[in-house]
């Protein structure tokens, strides 16, 4: 398994992408947010990260900290209420619209993600062959918010059950609910219900009876029952009291028209394509009911389609046709923005004279005859990889203006822009010729290696201008050394070290190969290869006065001659650029002005991903971001960094432009009372389709707060119940404190699965009614005994581990005593969290009363208490190498290998109580292993660099990450495999002693090569993982075999 799991990830590694890694960053951030404070709401998560500035453990404190103040210094649960929030969303949502945070694409671009290593948390460990890593136990607690409700009827409305996220204010644009992957969906239609005049097109539809008695046509009906569909959406999102809609309805009709019958993520532009059919052929219906004209008529086909003129030459005739657009279709590849693009699409070919000495065109041009008032340009960001067999997206950046001339795409200027693009493709032959005689200059030389050509002069300056050292190194120790050397014709940097050097000798400083660790460095290095009588650094040998002051002056004015020169090469490239750039700004090919307003962008990869839309709002004259059910104000900025691609996976995908003709231009201000007045315009029908539905808000409002009336008195019955508890409890006797902590982790484990313990009593409703709550008790333990007693007997695959879905399964595998697996059973059960109804109530009472019974001399409390603290290691493990695995696959391997560190060694401490107490260690030391040569590597070349900067960060990771790890593993069982590893990273390292470097690199190298060369130097001091809730009900089994199939698939790790 090791070979295909190294296969495997070596394929994955190579063929990931940087972008890619970024996009992922966010999305590590939120797991392990999730996953150290055990909330599961990621609206809290994003918002607390957000406040935090990106900062991890800040983001913590909010979320644990000020929330546990807030319940009265009480211990936080596990998994917070959907009521619940900290102090950081109450302060962020002041107001419905701010309420919502934005996706994680967002947070990515607006957070400035810091990496786990700025953390300042280290952890001291003591060498030796039994080192272990020293983790502080987490303490565990049971105790929970009283403000807890739960989730009933109303969990339709999203995470939050809060009345203030149910209801719309004001006239604020409403979102759309995702229904399952329909984000593609809502960015369209919010797009073009966005547009006035759609709007009302789409509002006002109307057809005789005539039509539709005589309408026979499957798909013509189909088209109608859409398009009324529609019409009762738009005047929802227009007259609606509620945030967001839910479309259910519409999107039925039309999944149904494309190829797959699943549930999936449709492309943007087949859906347009798809709607906008069915449109036409809606209002076509309309028109010929009425008029019987032809399609020029229908009010679709006037909105949205234009038409364009292709002319060219084919095989020496020319041909001439026009055609019709909806969608115009633009190339990505090779542009670098929309004019371009533009430019690349209309003319294809180039003009070379014929024979006859005339102009003649081969290829082909188009030219627009005819704009539509809604101008769309589908931007083509996939393509087919043949190599791979598969769709790829392009994430090129491109960018696009806010407002567009299509002047001289218009045939009617087709003269005079063919006259500036003849002059625009000579000005582009002159830059090209320019730059190639530039780059001669720039790129000088005969070899593979070629370099600036004034740099190569002001080398060779600097050599000529330095004098030999007077005495040979081999006497300088002894013998001082002649007059500093001075070089009048530079004042390089390179001069300038030469003279120090000559300056410190002639005092009488210790040569500079002194220093024990310059010693450690040195003495490997053969006596052959410093010759007794080379110089100490080059210089002209045999020259005289004459002949110097010849070269010095022939190399300087050579030199400013050649600088001259690159000088008006640079100049004379930059007008014409100018020249280029200006080509197409005349007034007169300024007076087709057309706005943008709609950009949907795509988030992802070719296969999956996710769309929202960024939609100007005209009255407000501000950009609103469309986010399925959230609706909130945007920057042209954050448009940018979302739209223009090139920086990470997100990029625009289709732009929708407007024409100033547009009715909705000549409404300047937002006007109080705009969406009502359109409400009371609408047909009767469609206005009490609104009411009924603004009615049943108000009743499931209503219901809402009854059920939360109800929900509080079963917490009081729950709270009454637990009390009577301790007190019954504190009448035998004060728990001691094992028993204390065995009860509060076994609780723990309780809460974790307590959804399966509610599936166990539901299937006892016929038990509980026939024979009482006894008979209804024994049959859920008894099932539940079974269902766990063979689920531990399953053999476990690559992608699943059911230790991980039930700490029975974890006792039963590694043989725990009767007693405790009963106990744990019976804790199960007890559970307060399980008082949904009055039998689960009656259930845990039952159980409860049982748990009493159990006297100290039935259970050994403290084997008791060892076997959840074990199983709580096992999850706390299993969530460091889970961590792990995300941050190696997305490249981050200072991270990653902290958490897998920390995953190996507390796995020791399980493996030597049995095989089956902790996770694939082979797997562990593999990628720990990986992660180490990784990251070596990386420190290497930022070793290499010469960089100060660099020098210092590759320096740290070394000293921070690499030489503990490499003493953890020495001082364990090593493996030949791991120390095969140890080996390479260590002969990389000696691999520089016979190197030529400066005085610095070689100080720093004879510092911290002892360390990695000895192993039992010195105590191990390694960065501490930010901490973690093993018993969290974080799906741990999903995520485990998300993280699983992705080594063995070789892509990246998404969780679900």
């Amino acid at each position: 398994m090791t070979a295909e799991l190294q296969q495997a990830q070596e394929g994955g590694a190579a063929g990931a992408a940087a972008a890619e890694s970024r996009a992922r960053n966010c999305s590590v951030l939120l797991n392990q947010l999730r996953e150290i404070t055990g909330i599961q709401d990621p609206l809290f998560l994003r918002a607390a990260l957000k406040a935090a500035d990106g900062d991890l453990m800040q983001a913590v404190c909010f979320l644990t900290e000020s929330h546990a103040k807030e319940l009265g210094q009480e211990a936080v649960a596990a998994e917070p209420s959907d009521s619940e929030g900290s102090a950081v969303v109450a302060e962020q949502a002041t107001s419905p619209t701010d309420a919502t945070p934005d996706n994680d694409a967002d947070l990515q671009e607006e957070v400035p993600l810091r990496p786990v290593k700025d953390f300042p948390n280290t952890l001291a460990m003591e060498k030796g062959p039994s080192a272990t890593v020293n983790i502080r136990a987490q303490e565990p607690s049971v105790t929970e918010s009283k403000n807890r409700s739960k989730r009933k009827r109303c969990e339709v409305w999203g995470e939050n059950t809060s009345q203030s996220e149910w209801s719309r204010v004001g006239e604020w644009p409403v979102g759309m609910k995702n229904i399952g992957n329909t984000c593609w969906f809502s960015a369209v239609i919010q797009s073009l219900f966005q547009l006035p005049e759609f709007r009302r097109l789409v509002l006002s539809y109307s057809l005789p009876n005539r039509v539709l008695e005589n309408c026979q046509s499957r798909s013509k009906k189909r088209n109608i029952a859409f398009m009324q569909e529609l019409q009762c959406l738009f005047a929802l999102m227009l007259g609606t009291l509620r945030k967001f809609v839910d479309p259910s309805t519409a999107l039925e009709l039309l999944r149904g028209a494309f190829r797959s019958p699943e549930e999936q993520q449709q492309d943007v532009s087949e859906f347009t394509h798809k709607l906008l059919d069915w449109l036409e052929d809606a209002f076509q219906l309309a028109v010929d009911g009425s008029t019987s004209q032809d399609k020029s008529e229908n009010p679709m086909v006037q909105l949205f389609y234009g038409t364009f003129l292709t002319e060219g030459i084919h095989e020496g005739k020319t041909f001439s046709k026009i055609e019709t657009f909806g969608q115009y279709p633009l190339q990505v590849n090779g542009y670098k923005n929309l004019h371009e693009c533009l430019e690349g699409a209309m003319v294809e070919g180039e003009t070379e004279p014929s024979p006859s000495d005339q102009s003649a065109k081969y290829g082909q041009e188009r030219w627009f005859t005819k704009l539509p008032p809604v101008l769309t340009f589908e931007l083509s960001r996939f393509e087919f990889n043949q190599s791979l067999g598969q769709p790829e997206k392009i994430h090129n950046k491109l960018e696009f203006p806010q407002i567009i001339y299509m002047d001289r795409f218009l045939y009617h200027n087709k003269e005079l822009i063919q006259a500036k693009r003849e002059e625009l493709k000579k000005l582009k032959d002159q830059i090209t010729v320019l730059q190639q005689k530039l780059e001669r200059y720039m790129k000088y030389g005969s070899g593979a290696g070629r370099f600036p050509l004034p740099d190569m002069l002001q080398y060779v300056l600097e050599f000529a201008g330095t004098k030999p050292p007077a005495v040979s190194p081999c006497d300088q120790t002894s013998t001082p050394a002649g007059p500093q050397a001075t070089c009048q014709t530079s004042d390089s940097p390179v001069q300038s070290r030469v003279t120090i050097m000559q300056t410190e000798s002639t005092e009488g400083a210790a040569p500079a190969v002194a220093t024990p660790c310059q010693e450690l460095v040195n003495n490997p290095l053969p006596s052959s290869v410093f010759p007794v009588e080379m110089p100490e650094y080059p210089a002209p040998r045999v020259i005289t006065e004459n002949e110097m002051s010849l070269v010095v002056t022939c190399l300087q004015r050579w030199r400013n001659e050649v600088e001259q020169d690159i000088k008006a090469l640079k100049n004379s490239i930059t007008l014409l650029a100018q020249s280029a750039e200006q080509m197409f700004s005349d007034p007169q090919l300024h007076q087709v002005p057309y706005h943008l307003h709609a950009v949907l962008v795509h988030e992802g990869q070719a296969n999956a991903g996710h769309y929202w839309a960024y939609i100007y709002n005209q009255p407000r004259k501000s950009w609103l971001k469309y986010n399925d059910i959230s609706v909130t104000e945007a920057s042209w900025e954050e448009l940018e960094r979302d739209s223009f691609g090139g920086l990470r996976n997100a990029s625009a995908y289709c732009l929708m432009y407007i024409s100033e003709k547009l009715p909705h231009f000549a409404a300047v201000d937002h006007e109080d009372g705009q969406s009502q007045r359109e409400v009371e315009s609408l047909p009767v029908e469609l206005q009490q389709y609104i009411q009924e539905d603004n009615w049943r808000l108000e009743q499931e409002m209503a219901e809402w707060e009854e059920q939360s009336c109800k929900m509080a008195q079963i917490e009081q019955s729950s709270a009454s119940l637990e009390s009577q508890y301790l007190s019954s409890d504190s009448g035998q006797g004060q728990p001691s404190p094992c028993e204390h902590e065995a009860r509060s982790l076994s609780s723990e484990h309780a809460m974790i699965i307590k959804d399966q313990t509610a599936q166990a009593i539901a299937k006892t409703t016929e038990a509980y009614e026939k024979a009482g709550v006894e008979a209804a008790f024994q049959e859920a333990f008894h099932e539940e005994y079974s269902r766990l007693y063979f689920l531990s007997k399953e053999s476990p695959t690559p992608q699943s581990d059911p230790r991980l879905q039930h700490v029975l399964v974890y006792l039963l595998q590694n043989d725990a005593p009767k007693q405790v697996v009963e106990r744990t059973l019976l804790e199960q059960f007890a559970d307060r969290n399980l008082s949904y109804d009055e039998r689960s109530i009656s259930i845990m009472k039952v159980a409860r009363a049982k748990l009493k019974e159990i006297g100290p001399d039935d259970v050994d409390m403290e084997e008791y208490k060892k076997w959840h603290e074990e199983y709580s290691l096992f999850r706390k493990v299993s969530v460091y190498l889970l961590t792990g695995l995300e941050l190696y696959q997305n490249e981050k391997y200072y991270e990653a290998l902290t958490y897998l560190v920390y995953a190996y060694q507390c796995n020791m401490a399980l493996l030597i109580e049995g095989p089956s107490r902790g996770a694939d260690e082979s797997l562990i030391a593999l990628y720990r292993r990986k992660c180490l040569l990784k990251l070596n590597e990386a420190a290497a070349a930022l070793f290499e660099s010469s960089n100060e900067r660099s020098v210092a960060e590759g320096v740290s990771i070394l000293n921070e990450q690499i030489i503990p790890c490499m003493h953890l593993i020495i001082n364990n069982n090593i493996s030949q495999d791991d120390l095969d590893a140890i080996e390479v990273m260590r002969s990389r390292w000696c691999s520089y002693l016979g190197k030529d470097m400066n005085e610095d690199l070689q100080l720093k190298l004879g510092e911290f090569l002892p360390r990695l060369l000895d192993c039992s130097a010195e105590g191990v001091i390694l960065k501490e993982p930010p901490k973690i809730r093993p018993n969290s009900p974080y799906d741990l089994c999903s995520r485990f075999a998300a993280v699983m199939e992705s080594i063995h698939g070789a892509s990246a790790v998404t969780v679900k």
